[in-house]
């Protein structure tokens, strides 16, 4: 895929619904819905707080959301619509993510995910985040979650 065939933009709240989904889908699969679209509209109010979107011809295919402290940033969603997968969205929207926290004088970015989710933890990796720990019954008393990190400067 052409790199000009995806648009990263912010998100606005017209794409709730659709972030909604793909967090409900993707992220939250099997531990009840957190992220609804009232949530994320929250979320997209935050001031500290941004949503990126990956655009494929004007359709949301993926999304980022990360909160920016005054040392670390936290990510707190980040999901690629499965038929947009293996073709470098996440990693677009992590770079810029990246490129971000960096001009905002962030020192560490964090990230937890599903220990079960082995093509989440090898990205993670590939894009040098270390696993700092892991939290037993972190989601929903059901699963572990590995915390990663990636320090900046």
């Amino acid at each position: 895929m052409a790199a000009l065939d995806i648009d990263l933009g912010l998100a606005d709240v017209d794409d709730a619904p659709r972030i909604a989904c793909l967090a409900r889908d993707l992220v939250e699969a099997g531990l009840g819905w957190a992220y609804r679209p009232n949530r994320i509209r929250a979320l997209l109010g935050e001031p500290e707080t941004v949503t990126l979107v990956a655009r494929l011809r004007g359709n949301v295919a993926g999304f980022a959301i990360m909160r920016f402290g005054d040392e670390r940033a936290h990510l707190i969603l980040l999901a690629v619509d499965p038929r947009h997968q293996r073709r470098g969205l996440a990693r677009q929207m992590l770079d810029w993510l990246i490129a971000s926290a960096r001009v905002a004088g962030i020192a560490s970015m964090h990230v937890e995910l599903r220990e079960s989710n082995v093509p989440a933890l090898a990205f993670y990796r590939s894009m040098r985040f270390c696993e700092t720990f892991r939290v037993g019954g972190y989601y929903r008393g059901r699963e572990t979650a590995v915390r990663m990190l990636r320090m900046l400067r």
